[in-house]
């Protein structure tokens, strides 16, 4: 499986703490049966100001940890971008670090608050595409408008964002009704890729392996596959062009 959100560099965001708890995790990852993991701290201006040189020598320090452990994983990185009106001026100054590519776009990881939609998001998601730039947008199952309008999601969907869900949503980390939407969003077809969005080693580890069996049950083995190995790997390697 290939992971492409996660907070395992350790020390510059809400993630991982230390290099210890990140080898823990990435040896957690491996028994979950990940064998690619993207870190994508969060650039969040004002609160997170990581740029790409500090995530790069992050990334970097954990690599060689994670090699020097021999574990059979392999990192890159990116950031989790939260949405911002200094957005525009970041890619103009090529300050934007990318997932990878979709269809011959740069995919951005564009994180909207938990407490609700942003006004004006759609106008940012179309000046995005009209840049040639692919929004892949994490845990929308999570987000409290969201939650209460549903539609929401098709309405992202048709603004041309792929949708990331959290593997701990489908297993019931984040309660019933989170849950409830993500089962509901795979049963739309309306999900591109779960990822495990892990922060830490117990409270927010990665739950890809659950996650993965819970819908092969729920749908099949195909649309896991699709979720959890193909979209993302084509997307990390930029083979889906």
């Amino acid at each position: 499986m290939i992971d492409v959100h996660s907070h395992i560099i350790p020390g510059i965001d809400d993630g991982s703490r230390s290099m210890k708890m990140s080898l823990t995790m990435a040896k957690q990852s491996v028994d979950a049966g990940v064998t690619h993991v993207v870190c994508t701290p969060h650039i969040h201006w004002g609160v997170f100001d990581n740029t790409c040189a500090n995530i790069e020598e992050g990334y970097s320090r954990l690599n060689d940890a994670v090699a020097a452990e021999n574990l059979p994983l392999t990192l890159s990185w990116a950031g989790e971008v939260r949405i911002k009106e200094i957005i525009p001026q970041w890619l103009a100054e090529n300050a934007l670090p990318f997932v990878g590519k979709w269809k011959g776009k740069p995919v951005l990881l564009l994180e909207m608050p938990h407490s609700h939609v942003p006004a004006g998001l759609d106008q940012l998601l179309r000046w995005l595409s009209a840049s040639g730039i692919q929004p892949l947008i994490p845990h929308p199952e999570r987000n409290r408008d969201v939650i209460k309008m549903p539609d929401k999601i098709q309405w992202l969907r048709n603004l041309g964002c792929l949708l990331q869900v959290t593997a701990g949503a489908i297993t019931g980390r984040f309660g019933d009704k989170v849950q409830a939407l993500s089962l509901q969003m795979l049963d739309a077809d309306q999900v591109d890729i779960v990822a495990s969005d892990m922060h830490d080693d117990v409270r927010r580890p990665n739950d890809m392996g659950e996650a993965y069996q819970m819908v092969k049950e729920h749908i099949s083995e195909t649309r896991a596959d699709k979720l959890f190995t193909q979209t993302p790997g084509k997307i990390v390697t930029s083979q889906d062009e």
